[in-house]
């Protein structure tokens, strides 16, 4: 990420921050809609689940730029929801979600070069979180 986009994210989310439950709401309203088959991977409370995103997204924000201590979070995370069931195909449907949230949660502030942001920011996170995901996956050995 530039600095730039990492500035556009750091400045969104703060607009998002004061919001938090309700932007973890649209959220999940829009993650369900867009998938309801992912409902059952949620088993905890709902509000509580929304805060511990709204917490998880803002810890991301706050590593921006540091990519020493942000990309071992990722990689946790990403070996952590292996667990819970999500599946690669399941990332690109949060990221809709996510920017879905954005842009309506900051209306006319989710211009296009903050879109771009987040949508740089959510690459990230989620190749991270898929690569990991996938370390510990035993390969067969070929047998000749």
């Amino acid at each position: 990420m530039t600095p730039e986009q990492i500035q556009l994210v750091r400045t969104s989310f703060a607009l998002v921050a004061p919001i938090a439950p309700t932007a973890a709401a649209i959220f999940y309203d829009e993650l369900f809609r867009a998938d309801p088959s992912l409902k059952r991977l949620f088993k905890s409370d709902m509000q509580e689940q929304g805060a511990q995103l709204m917490q998880m997204i803002g810890a991301a924000v706050g590593l921006l730029g540091r990519p020493q201590s942000l990309l071992p979070v990722l990689r946790q995370l990403g070996k952590r929801h292996v667990a819970y069931g999500v599946l690669d195909g399941h990332y690109a449907t949060v990221g809709g979600a996510l920017l879905k949230t954005l842009e309506m949660g900051l209306g006319s502030a989710f211009d296009a070069p903050t879109r771009q942001a987040w949508t740089v920011m959510y690459g990230v996170v989620s190749s991270t979180m898929m690569a990991a995901a996938h370390e510990d996956i035993a390969v067969p050995e070929l047998v000749v």
